[in-house]
């Protein structure tokens, strides 16, 4: 049979009250010299898949993530049957699909580019955000204009500034919490409704058009930070800055067109004709030492084929002559990749 043991919340899945509770229980030993860990690994995954038919050849498949890993590790007493929590430490990962696609077409002009400069100027507007959030006056700000305790390389103003930017978000409205509940769907289209018209069909055995997108936002390792102290909440760093209670290390942002169009056609006269344009981007910020670098790719394909049907050639198969019969596909493909990064 089942157990409710330790908590009924325990038994269908939540270990947010167990420590406490066995302690209470005295289910956990009170030695003082007891030294080995209380662990715990936290999983969670979450996927949404759909698909839309529309008709008349066109289906748009839809696909949305979330993925988060968080494992804690924590010393402990037992006084009295209350659990004293010692030293925790938590470390973990996080994914999320997202969409980045007004800011997609953006491209940098020169040493001119528009994203990186809105991250810039929404920093200021994070930092004013989160000054007001804690009481903190107006007045005081540093030589550049930045609250007391905000300044332009907290992480706690980078993070949701490089998000808004690059999102193109509205830095007043985006959360500032950088772990995001809400995954963004990405997609991926079909279009064959263009056979549909008579004059074309005529033309064509096959006409399709094809474009796919696909973004996600991770967090390589978000970890607790050992020089953060509770009791000491308005605590500052070398740096001015207050210390925050987690320290995320490295953000990246990645977008793909895969492919931002195909055409992909079949004439009746087996004249095959394929155009297909792919683009991609990525954004890595390092919080360690403030590093932005932004890559960008484009890949352009064109394909061409043509099938000769029903080919007769002659062959000796165990030193009998045969006749084989069967179609003869030809196809020539170019490829030109162009990639840049700043």
């Amino acid at each position: 049979g089942g157990t409710l043991q330790p908590t009924p919340g325990f038994t269908i899945g939540s270990q947010a009250d167990v420590r406490y509770e066995a302690a209470r229980n005295g289910w956990l030993t009170d030695f003082p010299d007891f030294n080995q860990q209380f662990t715990q690994v936290h999983n969670n995954l979450l996927k949404v898949s759909g698909q839309l038919d529309f008709g008349k050849g066109l289906l748009i498949d839809f696909s949305a993530e979330r993925n988060y890993s968080e494992n804690l590790s924590e010393n402990f007493s037992v006084i009295e049957g209350e659990y004293i929590p010692l030293n925790p430490n938590s470390y973990g990962n996080f994914g999320i699909s997202t969409l980045l696609i007004k800011t997609a077409f953006n491209s940098p002009s020169g040493s001119y580019n528009p994203n990186f400069e809105k991250f810039r100027e929404h920093r200021i507007v994070i930092a004013q955000r989160l000054a007001s959030k804690e009481g903190i006056p107006s007045t005081e700000v540093d030589e550049e204009g930045f609250p007391r305790g905000y300044g332009k390389s907290n992480q706690s103003v980078v993070i949701p500034a490089f998000l808004a930017a690059y999102s193109g978000s509205s830095a007043e409205n985006i959360s500032l919490n950088p772990l995001k509940k809400t995954p963004l769907p990405n997609w991926n289209l079909k279009y064959t409704g263009l056979m549909d018209i008579k004059s074309l069909k005529k033309i064509f055995n096959r006409f399709s058009l094809t474009h796919a997108y696909r973004s996600s936002y991770t967090i390589n390792n978000f970890q607790t930070n050992l020089d953060y102290n509770p009791s000491i909440p308005n605590q500052l760093d070398e740096g001015g800055n207050f210390v925050p209670s987690t320290l995320y290390s490295n953000l990246n942002l990645v977008e793909q067109f895969n492919p931002l169009l195909r055409v992909d056609l079949e004439l009746k006269n087996s004249f095959k004709f394929l155009a297909e344009l792919k683009t991609d981007r990525a954004l890595s910020l390092s919080l360690d030492n403030n590093l932005l670098t932004e890559s960008r790719g484009q890949e352009y394909i064109i394909g061409m084929g043509y099938r000769v049907k029903d080919l007769r050639f002659r062959t000796r198969i165990a030193g009998k002559r045969t006749t084989l019969k069967g179609d003869l596909n030809i196809k020539a493909c170019l490829l030109y990749t162009s990639d840049a990064a700043d």
